[in-house]
């Protein structure tokens, strides 16, 4: 029997998937290579072999256990039930063969733009949340020092109108473009939240690892890791062990966090984390996450 699902993502419901509104997209429109995360190849455009004829996953339940890690490290943010329901209005990839080329070649365009509209929602948080706190203190320095969210509201709009347009419009888009015109908004935002933070050294303790942006830290030891105000972004921690380390306020804009340890971390103020990285790595019941993350369920055993 396969089973439909909903996972929120963030503070708004339009950017986590509704798998119940979606046509399977991420099913078909996407390719997989066999490895570690798919266990065969999959070319984009052809339906996944567990995908049933009401566009549900018949092995949900089992798919890290069948060995589709990759289908649980993935969310569309709300791209999928966006092209099903709005730009294409309802018609179905299945329906001819026309609305399946321009179906499968708009999903990923969508998909980025709204995974775009998140990280702008999420520095937009950012920003309001320091404003608040600089409009509750007594020095006018701070207050002054805290920008307004103006330009962030309208990089949003601008983002969120660019994805109501038609396949003809979307596939004329340079996406790049658009996440270069928001990358530095992002940066900034990311700069307020740390603010309050001391500017931390490059390395964590001694001979550590360099902990800046873009950093190798592929298997790094940080156990117990001071790494509040830091910023990660870019940074390959695959397999890192940050059990017990301080993420308060670090900024983890892109960064493979896939088997990390994180059993006993604090990250329930990391910026710009999202649910697919924590549901890429391995946490425990110590592990804190951010409000309205869920709790992996291959967490339950530690792993």
């Amino acid at each position: 029997m396969s089973t439909r699902t909903r996972i929120e993502l963030g503070r708004r419901a339009d950017l986590g998937a509704d798998c119940a509104n979606c046509f399977g997209l991420c099913c078909v429109a996407l390719a997989f290579t066999k490895s570690a995360d798919f266990p065969f190849d999959k070319p984009a455009g052809d339906p996944c072999t567990n995908l049933d004829e009401h566009d549900g996953c018949r092995i949900h339940s089992q798919l890290r256990e069948r060995g589709f890690k990759g289908c649980t490290v993935f969310d569309c943010f709300g791209a999928g039930q966006k092209v099903s329901r709005q730009t294409f209005a309802g018609r179905s990839w299945r329906d001819d063969t026309a609305t399946r080329e321009a179906m499968f070649s708009t999903f990923p365009l969508v998909r980025r733009l709204h995974e775009l509209l998140w990280y702008l929602d999420e520095a937009i948080t950012l920003v309001e949340r320091e404003r608040a706190h600089a409009a509750a203190a007594e020095h006018v320095r701070a207050r002054a020092a805290t920008p307004d969210p103006a330009p962030w509201l309208a990089a949003f709009e601008h983002v969120r109108s660019l994805t109501d347009g038609t396949p003809d419009e979307l596939a004329a888009l340079d996406v790049d473009a658009e996440y270069d015109a928001a990358r530095p908004l992002l940066v900034q935002a990311s700069e307020v939240a740390r603010a309050a933070e001391p500017a931390p050294p490059r390395r964590s303790r001694g001979k550590g690892p360099t902990l800046e942006p873009g950093s190798d830290l592929m298997c790094a030891p940080l156990v117990g890791a001071d790494l509040s105000g830091r910023t990660l972004r870019g940074s390959i921690a695959i397999a890192a062990d940050l059990r017990g380390a301080d993420l308060d306020r670090c900024d983890l804009l892109g960064v493979d966090l896939r088997d990390a340890e994180l059993g006993g971390a604090d990250l329930s103020g990391a910026i710009y984390l999202t649910q697919m990285q924590v549901n890429s790595a391995r946490g425990d019941g110590a592990t804190r996450l951010p409000e309205g993350f869920a709790r992996p369920t291959h967490w339950a055993d530690g792993r």
